[in-house]
């Protein structure tokens, strides 16, 4: 919310000082690189929300070192009219703050881009193709702020002023995006802060000649959203579905999920009268004993989860298929990383698809949701619940580090309409009508049994809990019949989810002969390579956005529908695509295509189209 404190007085308004040929008009990218730990990630999202305040659409991604502090870090943000917030892989404006990566980052850079440099870095000599601009920034901080030890966090305003000046962003809404971060309590800070900015603006006015072509005018493209953080909205969602019991263990990238968590609860979820908690957050001793308590609170009748990365889900795997054997709701949140191994913690993947769908030993078979934005990291959250209590079984939501970490813009969350679906609970009274019941017996036709919770008032309500060979009635058996028929009934049940799962959704070019297919953060770049497929080589493509495994009847048709489908993997070795082969019919199989990308970064469009049109030109 915005800060009610008293801002300082508005800046002046200034004359444009841009020319209306040949600008470059919202529609670039600005990369920030700077040290880890040197507060530069302030001085970022408030760039980032002042162009959205301008009704421009953006995106904000942060990649950042798995070390505590003093490695590389960028920060890059696009603006896009078209609405484009996928990672753009050309740098359009580079803000080099940092010795030590400097050189390599101008390097890097197309012809044409803009460079803003600390002045001591002296990169101006390096390249004779782009727009430099040099800033003594120790120089204009010190004045600003005379305290030493702060210098080094609020020099980073002073290129967020110079930005503006140079790109066209209203000092008002730079002023306004930096009162709402620092917020009410923190108004002395804000204003050192804003202090730096007016430095910024100041020296630019002044001293720097704008020579590049990038620009921010105002937009109405954002009236209404909001930018957030999928963990933020994982959270939310997780309060909205009625969770009572989340258990974590600390791991990158999912670990300001449960601590987004913990603060809404706190806020949110306490007894009107006494005042006393009414939910239980555990930070376990590790992630073996997280899954236990999960596991542990589901059976009891609680809305239990965990959080976690891939590492995490390895080791959750035995009381994984425990739950799925025993039939225990329980809800898993995966905000997936690279790997193997420790790997690269902090960078993005969707490495654990065929993992998550077949975690744990003999035959096990789980369901994914596969959000791809806030909206739908806050609405699967609470579809995941409902499932799990539903179908009795384990329920997997794959984020990845993209977008659980990372700045969205985003509609805002819809407010759950729709009661919780506990799914086929036994009360007392059912039990007295009916007599008894025998746990793990099929009475529908669907492989969903009946439970009871523990504590439930009747003599016929108890039963055994068994993660080994049973009977319907929840009664020891080593029989092959049983055991037979026990997993028969599961793999029914798998089949019934499928109706009950968010659908697909898809986009179908007419006359296409091609379709691409992605599920979650592959959503963007799959988007706009369809419009970059139509406008540089005239290839028209259909696709569509998978929601969840199993996959729905929708995919069958659209395979049926073209010629080539191409399938959008963020691993190595084409997981999805894997499990589409796992589960369609072999008839359609050779229609599948792969397009990968595993460099940790998050996937932009340029990538999938280059991949596609290399094997469209084979084909040919």
């Amino acid at each position: 919310m915005q800060a009610s404190h008293q801002l300082p007085p508005k800046p002046a308004e200034q004359p444009s000082r841009f020319s209306s040929e040949e600008r470059i008009v919202n529609d670039f990218s600005i990369q920030v690189a700077t040290v880890n730990g040197s507060g530069s990630q302030t001085a970022n999202l408030v760039l980032m929300r002042s162009i959205f305040q301008m009704g421009v659409p953006v995106s904000g991604k942060n990649l950042f070192p798995s070390n505590i502090q003093g490695l590389p870090t960028w920060f890059t943000i696009r603006a896009s009219r078209h609405g484009y917030i996928a990672r753009k892989r050309e740098i359009d404006f580079l803000v080099a703050m940092n010795a030590e990566s400097a050189r390599e980052d101008v390097m890097n850079l197309p012809a044409g881009a803009a460079v803003l440099y600390d002045e001591p870095l002296q990169l101006a000599s390096l390249r004779n193709d782009l727009h430099f601009y040099a800033a003594p920034f120790d120089k204009l901080v010190a004045p600003v702020c005379p305290e030493a030890k702060l210098r080094k966090l609020v020099r980073n305003m002073i290129y967020v002023g110079i930005l503006a000046e140079l790109l066209g962003i209203e000092p008002e809404e730079i002023r306004k995006a930096l009162y709402k971060q620092f917020g009410e309590r923190k108004k002395k800070a804000a204003d050192l802060n804003w202090g730096a900015v007016e430095a910024g603006i100041a020296y630019a006015r002044s001293n720097l000649v704008k020579t590049d072509a990038c620009c921010v005018e105002r937009m109405q493209c954002t009236a209404g959203k909001l930018v957030i953080e999928g963990n933020t909205a994982a959270a939310l969602g997780c309060m909205f579905a009625g969770v009572t019991v989340c258990t974590w263990y600390p791991i990158t990238p999912s670990s300001s999920l449960a601590e987004a968590l913990i603060t809404y609860m706190e806020r949110f979820r306490r007894d009107p009268e006494t005042g006393k908690a009414t939910y239980a957050i555990v930070q376990a001793e590790d992630e073996l004993a997280s899954i236990g308590m999960a596991v542990g609170a589901g059976w009891a009748g609680a809305r239990a989860m965990t959080c976690t990365s891939g590492p995490g889900i390895s080791l959750m795997s035995e009381f994984v298929g425990l739950a799925c054997f025993a039939e225990i709701p329980v809800v898993l949140i995966d905000v997936q990383r690279m790997g193997p191994s420790t790997g690269l913690p902090t960078r993005t993947a969707q490495g654990d698809t065929l993992k998550n769908a077949f975690l744990s030993h003999g035959d096990t078979r789980h369901p994914i949701l596969f959000p791809s934005s806030p909206e739908e990291c806050f609405t699967m959250a609470v579809e995941a619940f409902d499932l799990a209590e539903q179908f009795q079984t384990p329920v997997f939501v794959n984020m990845d580090l993209d977008l659980g970490m990372n700045y969205w813009m985003s509609d805002p969350l819809p407010y759950p309409e729709k009661p919780m679906q506990r799914g086929k609970v036994l009360t007392a009274e059912d039990l007295e009508r009916l007599g008894g019941f025998a746990r793990y017996k099929d009475v529908d036709g669907d492989g969903v049994p009946y439970r009871t919770l523990p504590g439930t008032p009747h003599a016929k309500a108890a039963y055994f809990t068994r993660g080994t060979g049973h009977t319907e009635a929840a009664t020891y058996s080593e029989k092959p019949e049983d055991w037979t028929a026990n997993l028969d009934r599961l793999a029914r049940k798998f089949q019934t989810l499928r109706a009950h799962l968010p659908p697909p959704a898809q986009s179908l070019a007419a006359g296409a002969k091609i379709g691409i297919v992605g599920a979650g953060t592959s959503r963007y770049a799959m988007e706009e390579s369809r419009d970059q497929l139509s406008r540089e080589a005239g290839i028209a493509a259909s696709w569509m956005r998978l929601a969840a495994y199993p996959f729905p009847p929708e995919l069958e048709a659209f395979l049926e529908q073209h010629e080539r489908v191409y399938v959008i993997d963020q691993n190595r070795d084409a997981q999805l695509l894997g499990l589409m082969r796992l589960d369609l019919p072999a008839r359609l199989l050779a229609k599948l295509r792969s397009v990968r990308y595993y460099g940790g970064l998050p996937l932009d469009a340029r990538t999938v189209t280059e991949q596609i049109l290399e094997q469209e030109a084979q084909q040919a």
